[in-house]
């Protein structure tokens, strides 16, 4: 299932746009627990931070404003995906040295960096971007370089994201309405099929 989806993303050979529909993966990380973004936009906005390399200053710098700001994201249902092609040891001790209270992803054979078209030219290397990926997997909002840097419009488009659930209020509500307003309930159903 991964494979097809990498290589669609792969031969496209474009960085998502806002509109797009972010390529799908399946990531273990430094942890070894597996994320799904397709099943993760479900619950609510993902960001997907592609930064270079560990221990530099421009990335200490971005993923400490992540760590910071991590309560603010919580509050918006996000979660973030912070992917580099560094090893899985060394994004751990990263993330220990950030007391980073998001997940780790390591990608040394750009796998899911070459899906998104972040690869740097000659190294296998993430070019820093930043994707806000909601519901659908549609891309809410894109940043590069020194932009992807701090987090404030990324926290913002995920403000903008749909509900994770915009069913579950009124599925609560109409258990104690008349039968016809219960109708609506099938639309989470038809929906799931996209």
């Amino acid at each position: 299932m991964l494979i097809p989806i990498l290589l669609t993303g792969l031969l496209s050979g474009a960085t998502p746009n806002v509109g797009d529909t972010a390529p799908d993966f399946t990531v273990k990380d430094t942890e070894g627990k597996v994320y799904i973004l397709s099943e993760m936009v479900k619950q609510g906005p993902v960001i997907v931070a592609f930064f270079p390399k560990a221990f530099t200053g421009g990335c200490t710098k971005e993923l400490k404003a992540y760590t910071a700001r991590h309560a603010e994201i919580e509050k918006l249902q996000g979660r973030v995906l912070a992917f580099s092609t560094d090893d899985a040891e060394t994004l751990a001790r990263f993330k220990a040295d950030l007391k980073a209270p998001f997940p780790f992803i390591p990608d040394p054979e750009a796998k899911v960096v070459e899906a998104y078209d972040v690869k740097m030219p000659i190294a296998t290397v993430s070019k820093r971007y930043t994707f806000v990926v909601g519901e659908g997997r549609k891309v809410l909002k894109v940043d590069s370089g020194g932009d992807a840097v701090d987090p404030s419009s990324a926290i913002t488009s995920c403000s903008q994201a749909k509900p994770a659930s915009p069913f579950a209020a009124p599925a609560a509500a109409a258990k104690d309405a008349p039968p016809a307003a219960k109708a609506p309930a099938a639309a989470p159903e038809a929906k799931s099929k996209q």
